[in-house]
This record gives structure tokens, C-alpha cells and sequence, in this order.
């Protein structure tokens, strides 16, 4: 119950940030995304902060106000207590604190001392909390927020109305919770961000059932110690659902993504995750063209990879760049043609797809969404990647899900999974297109899975079981055989049914039959002699 009221207070406090927001003129305007998220994650880390020293200082547990207490230290009492944070804490001054800000908030130019605050706190934590760009460059957890305001004399009233809506909220009660908790909340924190004028998120937002299925596929055992990577990470709904099914102290994350606002999203969800300590590996750029994680020269190789990668998308600016020597070994099945018209339509996902073969390490695994239609196709990229898989034994299986298991896109996917360890064979490819409930999602329809179909989809496949229209077990051989198509359908037995008649039901039921084609072959005839007449009685008129 306490964790129920708590997501209701917590999503109705994202309500009323909004609410803020369109008060002062920026309702779905593209900085409220900004806004909205760095003030909740300033929330978030003022309330852990205070939690954390409270488990190292009993006396500031039992104090009615932990941040009077917390004044009385001396400057060296209080520079030993951040010291003995963790490392993956953050560490605020107590100019910091946000009950500070609130008693100071009938001050002159109090935007000033908002903004002020919020960038000492990236500076003082820039080597904690900072996400890179690809060329090394650090973005810092926050903007001066105030500057949105475009009427400068609204921008204090703005701030103390932020103040004013977080001083009466706590986020101390759940900090023991996990992941299924906070991804509810960051779900709803999210959702109304995608593009620069609002909408919804589905470039940033995988949905959880498919999440969950990548991850519990993948993560069949206890693991310790390993490396997770997405090349086109978004807000990293993938790499949270891995992290958790893996243990967040047992991984660290490696991720990569062109969009900056994703890079945000993502490092919020690593804090709200427990996953601090992989901020220093979220990277912003062009993972296609620049990767950026390496081991000297080379690139990086991962134990685990997942990703959602965007299916069509314009790259013909650097397919010379991505087409040269340098990496033929990385794009071995080729890179997709310019096509005259049309750019943004290329299949920038098989490029993605190569990628992630070529960065797993010898014993690694990955999960990828893709089109359904790569699982079948006969020629070109799509084929050759399919062959490699089989030729180099590293194919697990495929899942075919339910069309409009993402709302926004009317195309069907497929998982793709593979598994550098299943030379065996034993592959299973499974046809889930007739599961789930569909409903509407605003204009669009969407399927939904309940959880006992999700865990159906994890527990077959994991088993290996064959089951009836459902699910095959093939080897690379019987793939081989079907032209290496990873269609579950395409290796289901055709089964004819047979029954028991007698002589006599055999002979009535062909009559019946008889007389049937000899009523059609009888009207059939008249048609024939209609149309006949029909044609006959046509005149042509000058």
C-alpha cells in the first residue's frame, strides 16, 4: 500500500510541475522537458543525500530537522561525513540543500540563487554524474532552468513556485526500493517527451513486456562481473530491465546514443536505478560512425547486448565513411544503397545489427528488435546476416511477437537473439503474433501481453520446448535446409485430419458433392451464354 500511494503522490507531483510549467507559458513547449527532469532528479538527489547521512549519523535519524542539525557541524565535521558517502553518491554543500533554498526564497533576484545552486551542484559532482560526448566533452546534470521564463520579471515568481511544490514531498520512505518501482515512475516521467514540440516518447521508450522477455531470455543463470552495452540506448528502458535481471551491483553499463536528450534520459534512469557508477560510460554521439568505447584501437566487445535500434532512418550522409576498408570486418554483409527518393526509408537497423555482432565478446549474447520482415527475406543485407549467424553457430533463437506490440508503429517485430556459446544448435523460434489483448492507445491500437503470457514467452523458450503452433526446436542444419529463414511458421508440421466413415457416409458424401458441381457447372454454362448475348448486342457509336 505504502509504495501504491506513493507512485499516486509521485506522478501527481510530475502533474503539478507540469502545471507550473504551463502557468508561465510552457506547456509542451520542448525546454519543459528539461525543466521537468532536471527538477525532479534536484528532488530525488536532495532526498537521497539527506537519507545517506542519516544511515551514517544516528543522532541526524532521531533530529526532527536532519538539515538544522546537519548546520551545527563544524566545516571539518561536515567535510568527514562527505567523505565517508559512497562513491556513487551524490555530495551536496549545505548551501545546497533544499530547504535552504525554500527559506531564502523571498530574497531579491531569487532565480539567480535557483539557477546558481543547481549548477554549483553539477560542478561539484561533474565527475560523478557527468555524461560525455564522443568527443569528450561533458554535459552537466544541470541547465540554468530560470532562462526558459522568456519574461525575465516572472522568472523568480517561476522558481519559488518549483520550490514551493517539492519542500512538501519526500522521497526518503522508498529508497529501498528496486527496479520495477522506479520504472513506473520514470515511464511516467517521460511520457509526454519526444519530440522538440512534446508527443509521446516511442524513440526513447521500449515497451516492458518486450523489455522484460529481451532480458529474462538472455539472463537464463546467475552471472557476475559483466558487461551490458546498447549502441542506440534511448532512455535505456533495455538496459534497465538487464541491469535488474543481472544484478545491479553485479554489471556495469556501457551505452551510446546521437541524441543528447536521450543521454539525459538515460543517466536520470541510471540514478534512479542505483547505476550511478555507469554514468562515466554513457557516451552522446554517432555510434555508427564514431564508436567510442575501445580497447586501444580496437573496439570494445560486450557480455551483453540489447537493443531497440531505429529501423528507417536517413544516413546518407556518412555511407561512404561507414562503406570503406576500415570497416569491412565490422559491416561484412554490405551497407544498405542511397535510394534516389525516399532517404529517411533506409534500413539503418541492419547496420546496427552487424554492429552488434561485431562488439560481442566470445562468450556474449545480445537481444535485438527487428522488423519481422528480416526474418524471412531472400536476398540482399538481410539474408547474408541471417547466413552468418548459421554459419558461424551463434543463433538462439527468434520470437515473432503480436503486431502493435508498440503502439506507434503499424510494423511487426521479431526478437532476434544470439549466443556466441550455441555452436549445438538446438535453436528455437517461436510464433507469439497470436498472443495479447488488443486496446486503443489514444489514435492508435496497441497489444498488450498479460504477465502470464509474458512469462509463457520466457519459459518456453528458455526451456527449449517444442510446443504445437507455438514453438520449434531446429538445428543449423534444418535452417539451412529452409534457406535459412528464422520463421517459426515455416517449420510447423502440416497435419491432415483424418476419420472413420463407413461405405455408405463415403457414397452420400460424394454425391452430395456431384450434385453440387454439377449446379455450379450449370449456372456457369448460363453465365456463359449471358455474357455471350451481352457482347453481342454492343454497337459502336461515333
Amino acid at each position: 500500500m505504502v509504495t501504491k500511494d506513493f507512485t499516486k503522490d509521485t506522478k501527481e507531483l510530475i502533474d503539478n510541475l507540469k502545471g507550473i510549467c504551463a502557468s508561465y507559458g510552457l506547456g509542451n513547449d520542448g525546454n519543459e522537458f528539461k525543466i521537468i527532469t532536471q527538477v525532479f532528479l534536484y528532488k530525488f538527489m536532495n532526498d537521497k543525500f539527506g537519507y545517506e547521512v542519516k544511515q551514517l549519523e544516528p543522532k541526524l535519524k532521531a533530529s526532527e530537522s536532519w538539515e538544522q542539525e546537519i548546520a551545527e557541524y563544524t566545516d571539518a565535521q561536515y567535510e568527514m561525513l562527505l567523505m565517508r558517502l559512497s562513491p556513487d553518491s551524490a555530495q551536496l554543500k549545505r548551501e545546497h540543500f533544499l530547504s535552504n533554498l525554500h527559506n531564502k526564497q523571498n530574497t531579491e533576484e531569487f532565480a539567480k540563487l535557483f539557477d546558481d545552486t543547481l549548477r554549483d551542484i553539477a560542478i561539484f559532482n561533474n565527475e560523478i554524474f557527468s555524461v560525455k560526448t564522443g568527443t569528450g566533452a561533458k554535459i552537466t546534470l544541470f541547465d540554468e532552468l530560470s532562462n526558459y521564463i522568456t519574461d525575465r520579471s516572472q522568472r523568480d515568481n517561476f522558481c519559488r513556485a518549483v520550490i514551493n511544490q517539492l519542500v512538501n514531498f519526500s522521497f526518503e520512505k522508498i529508497f529501498h526500493q528496486k527496479f520495477d518501482f522506479f520504472s513506473t515512475i520514470f515511464e511516467y516521467l517521460i511520457k509526454d517527451y519526444n519530440k522538440d514540440g512534446g508527443g509521446k516518447y516511442a524513440e526513447y521508450y521500449t515497451p516492458h513486456a518486450v523489455s522484460k522477455i529481451m532480458a529474462s531470455i538472455l539472463v537464463d543463470k546467475p552471472v557476475n562481473n559483466v558487461t551490458c552495452y546498447d549502441p542506440a540506448a534511448g532512455s535505456g528502458t533495455l538496459l534497465m530491465n538487464l541491469a535488474h535481471a543481472i544484478g545491479e551491483d553485479r554489471c556495469t553499463i556501457y551505452s551510446q546514443d546521437i541524441s543528447q536528450k536521450s543521454s539525459s534520459m538515460l543517466r536520470l534512469n541510471l540514478i534512479l536505478n542505483n547505476l550511478v557508477h555507469s554514468i562515466q560510460n554513457i557516451i552522446q554521439g554517432n555510434t555508427l560512425l564514431t564508436p567510442y568505447h575501445k580497447v586501444g584501437e580496437k573496439l570494445m566487445t560486450f557480455d551483453y547486448i540489447v537493443s531497440n535500434p531505429p529501423f528507417k532512418l536517413d544516413f546518407s550522409d556518412y555511407v561512404a565513411d561507414l562503406d570503406s576498408k576500415q570497416n569491412h570486418d565490422r559491416f561484412f554483409a554490405g551497407i544498405p544503397n542511397v535510394p534516389n527518393k525516399d532517404k529517411d526509408k533506409m534500413s539503418i537497423y541492419l547496420i546496427f545489427i552487424q554492429h552488434i555482432m561485431f562488439s560481442l565478446s566470445a562468450k556474449g549474447k545480445a537481444a535485438i528488435v527487428v522488423p519481422t520482415g528480416f526474418i524471412t527475406a531472400q536476398s540482399g543485407i538481410e539474408k547474408k546476416i541471417r547466413e552468418k549467424l548459421v554459419e558461424s553457430k551463434m543463433l538462439r533463437g527468434v520470437v515473432s511477437m503480436p503486431s502493435n506490440i508498440f503502439a506507434t508503429t503499424g510494423t511487426n517485430v521479431s526478437i532476434l537473439f544470439i549466443d556466441k556459446t550455441n555452436t549445438k544448435g538446438d535453436i528455437v523460434l517461436m510464433d507469439a503474433s497470436k498472443l495479447g489483448t488488443k486496446i486503443k492507445e489514444g489514435k492508435n491500437q496497441k497489444t498488450l501481453l498479460s504477465p502470464d503470457e509474458e512469462d509463457l514467452i520466457i519459459t518456453t523458450f528458455n526451456k527449449h520446448e517444442a510446443v504445437e503452433d507455438f514453438t520449434v526446436v531446429v538445428s543449423y542444419e534444418d535452417i539451412k535446409a529452409k534457406n535459412y529463414s528464422f520463421s517459426a511458421g515455416q517449420y510447423f508440421d502440416v497435419k491432415i485430419e483424418y476419420t472413420d466413415i463407413s461405405p455408405a457416409e463415403f457414397e452420400t458424401k460424394m454425391t452430395g458433392f456431384k450434385t453440387n458441381l454439377d449446379k455450379l457447372f450449370a449456372e456457369s454454362s448460363g453465365l456463359e451464354i449471358e455474357i455471350k448475348k451481352q457482347l453481342a448486342s454492343l454497337q459502336f457509336n461515333v
